[in-house]
């Protein structure tokens, strides 16, 4: 059967094709300090020498490490296999340059060390671009392990100020992830309470169940110390572990001692200095516990990891769908696109669209906020005698009866009056108008928000279909502003003082006259309006003099006869006085009238004139000014950005179908009956001998190998005694 890891470095090649993360894969991430031995116990498990060295931040990026077990080349020789074409036992690949092999383990160095200065320059800076390295050999075991900068303190040379929390954000980002394994290293001769390895792996794992512990350089630590109470958990319990290695010295890499060797002197070193500890430490171990957590972790992660890509398979094939297929009939397209945004804009208007908004009142809701509360309380808020004093009404009176003395109230003045007050009702009519037009204006933007997609898929139609609705209304405006215009002009031209609702002349004269005078001790007769206010102080002790509507000029001087008499301080008499309330009534009276009619035309007439003239002309409009051939490829131009966006989707989709295809390719069956034979190896020790008694069982029946081999193809040659 075909093993879990290998399935997960193939997800994750299938993903990192199309640039994205959307799926969180079962992996390994080392974790540790600088110099703790992470690059040391990486190089012993591929048994090569094949990552850079140096001092500071050597791993400036993350390196994505796939280890493939295969059979030697002369194996494949034999099956006829050829892996790959290759004639070697080992070699290698990178994502970025999958077609090139790599044999000699040096070109792998320095392609990673070229790789990492294309990408973060050569000022020891980091970059969270991973790098993508797969080792074939058949000296490892299938794993996945993700190697990520030592965690420093202090920026040294030129790297940047923040190094440290660059770091320690990169770091968080994947262990973060709880399908992650993490490998947190830590150097035997330092203090393990002050692991900063251990301690980022506690914050994003608390319980521990993710974290396995790896104890560098067991040979360096004091004389007369060891690392037993550590190896056996009695300083800081590790759940999945803690297992004790010895690394190369910097005096066995330089001159040039092999890995092999070395692992055959950490076995000596672990037999002499651990002998009861052994069998359960060392790189062999390490590899071997490594590749059984990470096949029950993948195990266990499998389900949720199925649902979720059959989850996103969904969501992306209706992304796709969103943005719409290749287009096959132009002609149909353009009108069925303007046919749906007329649609769509009158449905708004309406109130029965598809998308109603919650947040604020739209389309034809707030249309009818503006008719009947903005435009209603305006009107309502202006007072029928705003503006116009009693001065202004006995002016009125007075020109209005020229050189003869007025007998009676003359017509004339409350014409001019009222016509003026009148007036003033044009301006929140115009603004009325006004008011809709930016609505209908802001149903554009509403419907455009509501076919985005096809909007946003041909840009240069969206362009058309806003400038061909902005024109209608444009040309509409001042067409409703006229007869909007006009409905007070009506309200000008006659005044009929006939209306039934008009107050009767001489009920107000009569009413006027009837009011009770108010004396004062002082001889002073006092009048009131309808208002209860004082109109006119007259004082019975003083010549009539004193009671014109002008004050006269004293008798000692002259008069000049071309002089416009000034209005000053004066008095008026108690007809004058009735006159002007007379007036006032008048005025109020028909003011209000007229204001009820305003009120009720208006909304009408924009409803008529703008409104419904938009609605039953919208779609013939479009069609008339866009339903044009010459028009059709110009106006079905794809935005670059959506064809993009429909290509990544596209390949999104491609990526999860491969993936979805890739994790049903592993049988329940199979899976079941692969856990049950990692548990029975796992049950065995680690020596050959003991491997060929304890596995005395029957094998799985769809493993169809004999033990030999599973044997050949589980240990890989450098891990065997």
């Amino acid at each position: 059967m075909e093993t879990l890891i290998p399935v997960i470095n193939k997800l994750q090649e299938i993903f990192n094709t199309v640039g994205a993360e959307v799926i969180q894969l079962p992996q390994i991430v080392v974790v540790g300090s600088q110099s703790s031995g992470k690059s040391s116990v990486l190089e012993s498990i591929v048994g090569r020498d094949f990552l850079p060295r140096g001092s500071g931040v050597v791993t400036r990026r993350p390196l994505i490490l796939q280890l493939v077990h295969v059979p030697t080349l002369e194996e494949r020789r034999r099956a006829a296999t050829g892996e790959s074409g290759v004639q070697a036992d080992e070699w290698a690949t990178f994502l970025h340059c999958k077609h090139k092999t790599f044999t000699d383990f040096r070109e792998i160095r320095q392609e990673i060390e070229i790789e990492t200065e294309r990408t973060t320059g050569t000022n020891k800076g980091i970059s969270p671009e991973p790098l993508y390295l797969k080792i074939y050999s058949p000296n490892v075991l299938n794993l996945t392990l993700v190697d990520l900068p030592g965690i420093t303190k202090v920026p040294v040379g030129d790297q940047p100020a923040d190094i440290e929390v660059q770091v320690r954000d990169m770091i968080l980002s994947y262990i973060s992830n709880p399908n992650c394994l993490i490998l947190a290293v830590t150097a035997a001769n330092t203090d393990m309470a002050t692991s900063e390895a251990l301690k980022l792996a506690r914050d994003v794992d608390p319980d521990g169940r993710r974290t396995l512990a790896v104890i560098t350089k067991l040979d360096l630590m004091d004389a007369g110390t060891d690392a037993m109470d550590v190896l056996m958990g009695r300083v800081i319990p590790v759940k999945l572990g803690i297992i004790g290695v010895v690394n190369r010295s910097q005096h066995d890499i330089n001159s040039n001692k092999s890995i092999s060797e070395s692992l055959q002197d950490e076995q000596g070193f672990l037999q002499k200095k651990y002998p009861s500890l052994a069998n359960r430490n060392g790189t062999r171990h390490l590899a071997k516990t490594l590749n059984r957590l990470l096949m029950h972790h993948i195990r266990d992660c499998l389900p949720e990891l199925k649902t979720r890509v059959n989850v996103l398979t969904a969501q992306y094939q209706s992304v796709l769908q969103s943005y719409g297929q290749p287009i096959e009939d132009k002609n149909a397209t353009l009108l069925q696109i303007i046919t749906k945004f007329a649609t769509e804009y009158c449905n708004t208007i309406e109130g029965t669209a598809r998308n109603i908004e919650t947040s604020e009142l739209c389309g034809g809701a707030r249309m009818c906020y503006i008719f009947h509360e903005t435009f209603g309380r305006t009107l309502e808020s202006i007072d029928p005698l705003a503006g116009l004093t009693m001065l202004d009404i006995l002016t009125a009176i007075r020109n209005a009866t020229g050189p003869r003395p007025a007998l009676f109230v003359p017509e004339v003045s409350f014409e001019l009056l009222v016509k003026r007050q009148i007036k003033r009702l044009e301006e929140p009519s115009l603004r009325c108008v006004e008011l809709v037009h930016e609505e209908l204006q802001r149903i554009i933007q509403h419907c455009s928000t509501y076919n985005t997609q096809e909007l946003l898929r041909f840009p240069k139609l969206h362009e058309a279909i806003v400038e061909v609705v902005t024109g209608v209304l444009r040309r509409r405006l001042p067409i409703t502003n006229e007869m909007v215009h006009n409905l007070v002009a009506i309200e000008l031209a006659y005044i009929n003082t006939k209306h039934p609702d008009f107050i009767d002349t001489a009920v107000v004269s009569a009413s006027v006259s009837g009011s009770k005078n108010e004396s004062v001790p002082d001889g002073t007769r006092r009048w009131k309006s309808e208002k209860g206010d004082e109109l006119i102080t007259e004082d019975r002790s003083k010549g009539p003099s004193q009671t014109s509507i002008y004050s006269s000029p004293s008798r000692s001087h002259a008069v000049n006869l071309l002089d416009t008499p000034m209005p000053a301080t004066r008095k008026l008499s108690q007809r004058e006085q009735r006159d002007c309330e007379v007036i006032r009534r008048l005025i109020k009276s028909y003011f209000l009238i007229v204001r009820k009619s305003i009120q009720d035309s208006v909304p009408k007439t924009v409803m008529h004139f703008l409104v419904n003239y938009v609605k039953d002309h919208l779609q013939s409009e479009l069609v008339g000014q866009l339903y044009k051939p010459q028009l059709l490829d110009t106006l079905l131009t794809e935005s670059e950005d959506m064809a993009q966006q429909r290509n990544e989707a596209a390949n999104m989709l491609k990526a999860l179908q491969k993936a979805s295809l890739t994790i049903s390719e592993i049988r329940e069956t199979q899976l079941w009956c692969h856990v049950q034979w990692c548990h029975l190896l796992e049950a065995a020790t680690l020596s050959e001998e003991e491997w060929e008694i304890e596995l005395d069982f029957e094998q799985p029946s769809c493993l169809h190998a004999p033990l030999s081999h599973c044997r050949t193809h589980s240990e890989p040659a450098h891990f065997m005694k």
